[in-house]
This record gives C-alpha cells, sequence and structure tokens, in this order.
C-alpha cells in the first residue's frame, strides 16, 4: 500500500488480454496458474482478495461496435466473455485448495452465484476469494468501472491494476524510450493529463471513495504477491502527492 502497511483487503483487476501470455487469442494455461499461484501465497498470508477478469481475450465489445454492431449487444457479448475468465481462475484456484466464490452481475444461476454485495463481503471475511465477472450488468461501463465499483462496495483498501508495463508512463514506453516513468500521482493529474490508466469513470469512482489505486506488471514472476503483501511496486495513485 501506499504507506507499506500490509493490506487486508483487496480488489485486483486482471485484464483478459493478460492471460493469453503468447498467445492471440484465448487463455494461457501456465499464465493462469502462475496468477492463481501468486494470489494463493496472498491468500495464505490472511489477505481477502477479490479479482475482476477482463474478457479483452476473447470479445472486446467497443472494438465490435465500433464496426456496426450495436452497442448494448457488443458490451453484453464483452460481460459474457468475462464470465469464461472468471471460471477459468476459479477452476485453478480450486486445484490448487483455495476455496472460492464466482459472482456475477447478470443472472446465470446454474454457473454462478448472483453478486450480493453483502454476500460478497461474508465470503471475503471468511478467507475465499472472491471472483465478480460480468462487469456491472450492464451495457456502457468498462471492467475498470466494474472493478472501481466493486472495490467501493467491498472496501477495499487498495485497487490493484495488473498491466504489462511498470506502471504509468507520460507516453508509451514501449515506442518511446524517453517516457517518464511516475512513481506517484494524484487522480486529479491521472485525469487532468489523460494519462489512461483506465476511463475517468473508473478514476472519479475510486477518486470520490478514497480508493488509492496501484499500477504494477503482472508480466513479471512474483509481482503479483509481492503486490498484493503490500510491497512497494509500480505507481500509486491516490488523493494527495
Amino acid at each position: 500500500m501506499a504507506d507499506g502497511s500490509v493490506p487486508r483487503r483487496v480488489l485486483l483487476k486482471l485484464s483478459g488480454e493478460a492471460l493469453m501470455g503468447q498467445s492471440a487469442f484465448g487463455i494461457d494455461p501456465d499464465v493462469l496458474r502462475r496468477v492463481a499461484g501468486e494470489i494463493k501465497t496472498a491468500v495464505d498470508k490472511g489477505i481477502q482478495v477479490a479479482i475482476v477478469v477482463g474478457g479483452g481475450n476473447f470479445f472486446r465489445g467497443v472494438a465490435v461496435s465500433s464496426q456496426g454492431m450495436d452497442r448494448a449487444a457488443a458490451d453484453t457479448m464483452g460481460m459474457l466473455a468475462t464470465v469464461m475468465n472468471g471460471l477459468a481462475m476459479s477452476d485453478v484456484l480450486t486445484n490448487m485448495g483455495v476455496v472460492n466464490r464466482v459472482m456475477t452481475a447478470i443472472s446465470m444461476d446454474q454457473v454462478a452465484e448472483p453478486y450480493i454485495r453483502k454476500r460478497a463481503m461474508h465470503h471475503l471475511s471468511r478467507g475465499q476469494v472472491t471472483i465478480f465477472v460480468a462487469g456491472t450488468g450492464s451495457p456502457y461501463f468498462t471492467t475498470d468501472t466494474a472493478a472501481a465499483l466493486r472495490a467501493a462496495e467491498i472496501g477495499a483498501d487498495v485497487f490493484f491494476k495488473a498491466t504489462k508495463v511498470d506502471g504509468v508512463y507520460d507516453s508509451d514506453p514501449k515506442t518511446n524510450p524517453d517516457a517518464k516513468f511516475f512513481e506517484r500521482l494524484t487522480f486529479d493529474e491521472c485525469i487532468s493529463r489523460q494519462l489512461g490508466v483506465m476511463d475517468t469513470t473508473a478514476m472519479a469512482l475510486c477518486r470520490e471513495n478514497k480508493t488509492p489505486i496501484v499500477v504494477f506488471n503482472m508480466a513479471k514472476d512474483d509481482n503479483i504477491a509481492r503486490a498484493l503483501v503490500g510491497e512497494r511496486l509500480g505507481t500509486i495513485i491516490e488523493g494527495t502527492v
């Protein structure tokens, strides 16, 4: 966390693309097992972990809607893609002996239990990893916004956004070797500079609920576990610098 303490309850946002590994589509089993193993490390240390996984490795609603598909329909398909990722994560965690629950914002009783805030908090308080799928259940909202909303609802100490870069830069470090890395930023700086950390709605939700955001590189071994247990990694975004 920003002050170096060990968090009690966290929200981990994983992009669907991050689960592809070097593949062009779908899920890389080795990446999934590594991520689940690092989550288990944090759980074994007593940290309550909630997860939101995107669905971009299967379907991106925004991209498809730009090609003519109805946006609401496209976003709904994207939300269903997150369910597949959540179920995959649940299965691997279960095989590792980690008790977990998949909670969906779109009713599908035979697949996952419905998202109910008090029930989610009960699961977390018992040390069960809680995987939130199907976004907010409504179109026009990103999974970043869904994650920010869930972080606020469950009272997460910190919102961890796992990415493929070391943190937040003023430009793309993959194309600009002189890109400036930020160790700390405020919510307002991220919004005003349009740094692309996440959409404005998600950022505003975190700002209003005083939920600090840590953006870090999940591609490096053990970084997820290190971040979740409070080790200083990546960029911290909070109310003040």
